[in-house]
């Protein structure tokens, strides 16, 4: 082989080596990224379900499918954790197959964060699902006022989130049932403005915007990671055939 044809072929073989040890080392230190915003929506999403506040008014209101994308991201979380130790692996041993399982699995990962967040903030989020859920168990809840269990639930909400019927006072009013104290301002005793259908949509939302925010920016990551995993399979696949 000619002198110059040598060394266009070092060129490059080491070319290739460079391109290798570049996307290798991007993806090993993406998947350490990705572990961390992994468990930190692991950690999320079990204070979401534990945190006394929010089950309290999960339980009263009867609001449990606010819980259906929490879960679902909960589920996604545990295979990032998994994903990530095995794209680590799969990208220093430089393994071919270990990088197209790899592969496969963010796109599960991706699947898992996108329909998670999806429910999440169609059951969290203003205009969403859990409004119409939220003004028919506040109607129910006015319509049985009379009974002290349903009215002690009615009130403790009306009173801690400072809001009035299901859109406002004039839910009583439609109903025919008396406006009670825990429904007006102690200092001013004017009737709060806000339903409790508003009011408890912007308190799941700005719980819920934390969690969704982790789990899309994670589905960014997983398509890179796809992109340099099945870059690093061909730029192997490259050596191989020159070597």
């Amino acid at each position: 082989m000619a002198p110059k044809a040598v060394f266009a072929a070092r060129k490059d073989d080491e070319r290739i080596d460079r391109w290798i040890s570049c996307i290798k080392y991007t993806l090993f230190c993406l998947n350490i990224v990705g572990f961390l915003f992994g468990a930190a929506m692991f950690g999320m999403c079990i204070w979401m379900r534990k945190d006394p506040g929010m089950e309290d008014w999960v339980t009263r209101l009867d609001l449990w499918s606010f819980y259906s994308g929490v879960y679902v991201l909960l589920t996604g979380s545990l295979l990032v954790l998994v994903c990530t130790f095995v794209g680590c692996c799969s990208a220093l041993t430089e393994n071919q197959a270990m990088l197209r399982i790899f592969a496969a699995t963010q796109a599960v990962c991706f699947l898992f964060g996108l329909a998670g967040s999806a429910v999440l903030l169609d059951y969290s989020t203003y205009n969403s699902h859990i409004q119409p859920i939220l003004r028919d168990v506040f109607r129910k809840l006015i319509m049985n006022s009379q009974y002290d269990d349903v009215s002690y639930v009615l009130n403790q909400v009306q009173e801690s989130v400072s809001c009035c019927g299901a859109d406002g006072p004039s839910d009583y009013l439609s109903l025919r049932k008396p406006l009670p104290t825990e429904c007006r301002d102690t200092v001013t005793g004017n009737a709060f403005f806000y339903g409790c259908v508003e009011e408890l949509t912007w308190f799941l939302e700005e719980r819920s915007a934390w969690l969704a925010g982790i789990s899309m920016t994670l589905c960014l990551g997983h398509v890179v990671n796809v992109v340099l995993a099945l870059l690093l399979v061909k730029a192997l696949r490259q050596e191989e055939s020159r070597g």
